[in-house]
């Protein structure tokens, strides 16, 4: 009997993945791409989720956590947060793993150390801290998943969209959204989303990190 490892099934399963989205990826075509059977691969992992957590793990540890902080725990995070963005491009099925609060390799546990050492000069409790990773994350996923979809959308579509938002902003019954949209007007389609997602994560961080929390709140939820 073949004998294979976890490292062999990660990698067989990523690039499954990366070719054919999330469905492609399934305990019998990872068996048949490594050329065993299927029942062999229970002695690694007793499912699919248990697989899908090596996957989210491995490509994970493909965020470059070296990158020395800063000391400003927002442009620290906003950095993370693109580096992180950058993954999720690379591997567009990661933005569509079902999100788990514990889906935490070891990968994914040092990802989680940097975010938290890159607010420890901020005066917030710890739940906060991880929330605010928590709602990074699903940002940053977001993001990559519009981008990943515009990206594969016709520019005649796009710009048939945009026609129709403007024409019907137009007729009187949504001045706010026609205000909105003459603030946009010119606005390129295929311009670099980079921008936006820096400036977005950047308001975001800042309204979430420092936020005023008086001291004596900030001390008990610390000790709960």
């Amino acid at each position: 009997m073949a004998v294979h490892s976890h490292a062999e099934l990660t990698a067989v399963a990523v690039e499954l993945a990366d070719q054919g989205g999330l469905s492609a990826v399934s305990m019998r075509q990872v068996a048949k791409e490594l050329g065993t059977g299927q029942a062999s691969l229970y002695r690694y992992v007793s499912g699919r989720d248990d697989l899908l957590d090596l996957m989210t793990d491995a490509v994970t540890g493909e965020i470059d956590l070296d990158v020395p902080l800063h000391g400003d725990p927002v442009e620290d995070l906003v950095a993370l947060a693109a580096r992180a963005k950058a993954v999720h491009l690379r591997h567009p099925w990661l933005s569509d793993v079902p999100p788990e609060p514990l889906r935490l390799g070891p990968r994914g546990m040092d990802f989680l150390e940097y975010a938290l050492r890159a607010m420890a000069p901020v005066r917030l409790p710890g739940r906060t801290k991880m929330e605010i990773v928590a709602l990074m994350s699903a940002l940053v996923a977001q993001f990559a998943r519009a981008e990943t979809q515009v990206g594969r959308a016709t520019t005649d579509r796009q710009a048939a969209q945009a026609a129709y938002l403007t024409q019907t902003a137009s007729h009187g019954d949504h001045p706010h959204v026609a205000a909105a949209m003459a603030d946009h007007t010119g606005a390129d389609p295929a311009e670099d989303p980079q921008p936006l997602f820096e400036r977005t994560m950047h308001r975001v961080l800042t309204g979430l990190v420092l936020v005023d929390i008086p001291a004596a709140e900030a001390d008990e939820e610390t000790e709960t």
